[in-house]
């Protein structure tokens, strides 16, 4: 049977905990590099065209956004990391803002980090994994802009980079190959969020 999102509803953005919604269901946030495609993936993944901005501009998510799906889970967009067209102030408050969400969201059940395939690890990405492993935060790689490489491209990008990954891990992190182009990795991902809600709901 396909997964399938049947309503969304963008509910606020949001800068302070405080602000947060406050209705204690499943969340899942989607963070990655700038530019990184994670506009076009949330909307490939509730198959909505204009869900989630998308712009040639990195820095275009500046709070944290949060949706409400199928009215049984949030779908946090946060912003991205690395290089923006922002001062260096700003970008410190926008690394403050996403810290702060990671470790005070009770109810943050996984968190989608977005990874260009085309590209070797960068440092920003593998650090980042890192602070999520050392606090304890459950995190899936998702790998995007897939079908911008050709088949042997891409195994060869996905071998290096998880061999890389093993260098550090002991079990790499779970990962999805994605699409939003062809929509490649949307059951994966959307059968990832079902399991993890009922298994939510059981310990309810």
């Amino acid at each position: 049977m396909k997964n399938e999102v049947n309503e969304i509803a963008f509910l606020k953005s949001c800068k302070d905990p405080g602000d947060y919604p406050k209705r204690f269901i499943p969340e899942y946030a989607f963070i990655g590099r700038s530019n990184v495609g994670k506009s076009s993936l949330i909307n490939m993944l509730v198959n909505r065209k204009n869900i989630a901005r998308i712009s040639n501009t990195p820095g275009k998510t500046q709070l944290v956004n949060f949706f409400l799906v199928n009215d049984s889970w949030y779908l946090a967009d946060l912003p991205g990391y690395g290089y923006a067209k922002r001062s260096k102030k700003e970008r410190a408050a926008w690394e403050k803002m996403i810290s702060t969400y990671l470790l005070s969201r009770k109810n943050l059940i996984n968190i989608f980090l977005l990874v260009d395939a085309r590209h070797e690890p960068q440092e920003l990405d593998t650090r980042f994994m890192k602070n999520l492993a050392s606090n304890q935060l459950p995190f899936t790689i998702i790998f995007t802009k897939t079908d911008k490489l050709k088949p042997q491209e891409l195994e060869r990008n996905l071998e290096n980079y998880l061999t890389e990954l093993s260098e550090d891990w002991e079990e790499i992190p779970p990962y999805v190959v994605s699409s939003a182009i062809t929509g490649k990795g949307r059951e994966e991902l959307l059968d990832i969020i079902r399991e993890n809600n009922k298994l939510f709901a059981d310990q309810q």
